[in-house]
C-alpha cells in the first residue's frame, strides 16, 4: 500500500512542477510593442503572427501569439555594431567606370533634414566613422550637401572620423576652405598614371585628364590639413603597370587597391548599367599587381573575398545592402525601422571587417600629416 501513496504523490507533484512552470511561461509572453520598454525593444525582433515574405527573413524562432496581435520576439547572437558605415547617399556621376559596381540606378538623394536624422540614429547605435561616397558624392548641389553632412558629423555628432571617396573631378578649393576642418580623409579613385588608360577604363569626363585633378586635391589636402588617400581598382587595364614611383610621390596614408569584383545587377546581368565582364581578372594576377608593389609601405590590399561582406554599405535610401549573395540586396530604411532592425540584413561579415583591417587609425588628429 505505502508504495502504492508514494507513487501518486509522486506524478502528481510531477504535474504541479509541470502545471507551473507552463503557467509562469505564459505570464512572460509580450503582447505587443506597448509592453516593453525601449531598452526592451532594442532587444528584440519584430514579426507579426501571420508571416511576409519580409517576416519569413528573419530570425527562426517560434511565435506563441494571440491571433494578429503583434509580439517581439527576442533575438539570439550578439548585436552588430555599425563602426564604421558607407554611406552611397547618391548613385550619380559624372564618369562611366566601366566596372562600376554602384550604378546610376536611380537620381534619388534624401533631403538633408532626412540624412541628418539617419545619420545621428547610426551614431547612437555605436558609429564611429562614417565614409561618404557615391556615384560622385561632390556632384549634389556642389558638394554643399556632402559638405553639410560633413560639418554635422564632425560638429554635431562629434563623430571620430569622417572621410569622403571621390573621383576628384568636381572638388574645388572653395570647398575645402569651408568644410575641409571637419573632415579627416579625402580618398580619390586613380586606376592608372597613364592617362589613355584610365580613358580606356572611362576613368574620366570627356577630354579632361583625370591626373590633374588627382594631383590638385592632394595638394589642397596638403594645404588644409586633411589625410589624403588613394584608391585603386585593378582590372585587365591596369594589371601589368608599376606604380610604386607615382604613389611613393603622392605619399597617401594608406593606398586601398581592390580587385575587380562583379555584382548582379549593377555590373554584370541583364539588368546592369555596366557590363564588367571585360574587366575581371583572375585571382594570379590580382597577387602579381600585389606582388610587384609589396614594397609600398601604404598599401591595403583587398581581394575580392576580403571585400564583398565586410563593408557596412548605406544606399540613397538609407538602406543596408547584402551582398552574400552575389546581387544587392537591400534591407528596409534605417528611417523606417531603426539601425538594428536593418542590420539584420546587412549581410555584414564583421569578422573579416577587423580581418582586413577595417578598424585602423581613422582620426586625423592621429595621423601624421608632415609630407
Amino acid at each position: 500500500m505505502m508504495p502504492m501513496i508514494l507513487f501518486v504523490m509522486f506524478v502528481a507533484g510531477t504535474v504541479c512542477v509541470t502545471l507551473f512552470a507552463y503557467l509562469a511561461r505564459g505570464t512572460n509572453i509580450k503582447k505587443g510593442p506597448t509592453s516593453l520598454s525601449p531598452k526592451e525593444k532594442k532587444n528584440y525582433g519584430y514579426n507579426k503572427h501571420e508571416k511576409t515574405d519580409w517576416d519569413k527573413k528573419q530570425v527562426n524562432l517560434p511565435i506563441v501569439n494571440d491571433k494578429d496581435t503583434p509580439t517581439f520576439v527576442p533575438i539570439k547572437g550578439s548585436e552588430i555594431i555599425p563602426i564604421s558605415v558607407n554611406y552611397h547617399f547618391t548613385r550619380q556621376c559624372n564618369y562611366k567606370c566601366g566596372f562600376c559596381f554602384h550604378t546610376s540606378k536611380t537620381s534619388f538623394v534624401f533631403p538633408l533634414d532626412d540624412a541628418k536624422r539617419g545619420l545621428r540614429m547610426l551614431k547612437e547605435a555605436g558609429m564611429q566613422k562614417i565614409n561618404f561616397s557615391g556615384g560622385e558624392p561632390f556632384i549634389v548641389n556642389k558638394g554643399e550637401h556632402l559638405g553639410e553632412m560633413v560639418r554635422f558629423c564632425k560638429e554635431e555628432l562629434q563623430l571620430p572620423s569622417v572621410s569622403i571617396v571621390s573621383n576628384g573631378s568636381l572638388i574645388k578649393e572653395t570647398w575645402f576652405a569651408k568644410y575641409g576642418q571637419y573632415l579627416d580623409i579625402l580618398a580619390v579613385s586613380c586606376d592608372s598614371f597613364n592617362p589613355e588608360t584610365n580613358a580606356l577604363i572611362g576613368r574620366q569626363q570627356g577630354r579632361r585628364n583625370h591626373l590633374d585633378s588627382l594631383m590638385r586635391v592632394r595638394k589642397w589636402c596638403q594645404v588644409y590639413q586633411v589625410a589624403f588617400k588613394l584608391n585603386t581598382v585593378i582590372n585587365t587595364y591596369n594589371k601589368d603597370e608599376d606604380m610604386v614611383e607615382e604613389v611613393n610621390k603622392l605619399s597617401p596614408c594608406r593606398w586601398k587597391v581592390f580587385q575587380c569584383l562583379l555584382i548582379d545587377g549593377e555590373n554584370a546581368g541583364e539588368d546592369a548599367i555596366r557590363n564588367a565582364e571585360s574587366f575581371l581578372l583572375t585571382d594570379e594576377e590580382f597577387q602579381a599587381f600585389l606582388d610587384r608593389h609589396k614594397h609600398v609601405k601604404c598599401l591595403v590590399p583587398e581581394s575580392n573575398k576580403t571585400m564583398k561582406d565586410s563593408y557596412l554599405i548605406l544606399d540613397e535610401y538609407m538602406r543596408f545592402l547584402d551582398c552574400t549573395k552575389g546581387a544587392k540586396e537591400p534591407s528596409r530604411s534605417v528611417l523606417d525601422v531603426g539601425v538594428t532592425e536593418a542590420l539584420k540584413f546587412s549581410g555584414f561579415d564583421e569578422k573579416m571587417f577587423f580581418k582586413r583591417g577595417g578598424k585602423y587609425v581613422w582620426s586625423k588628429g592621429d595621423i601624421r600629416l608632415d609630407w
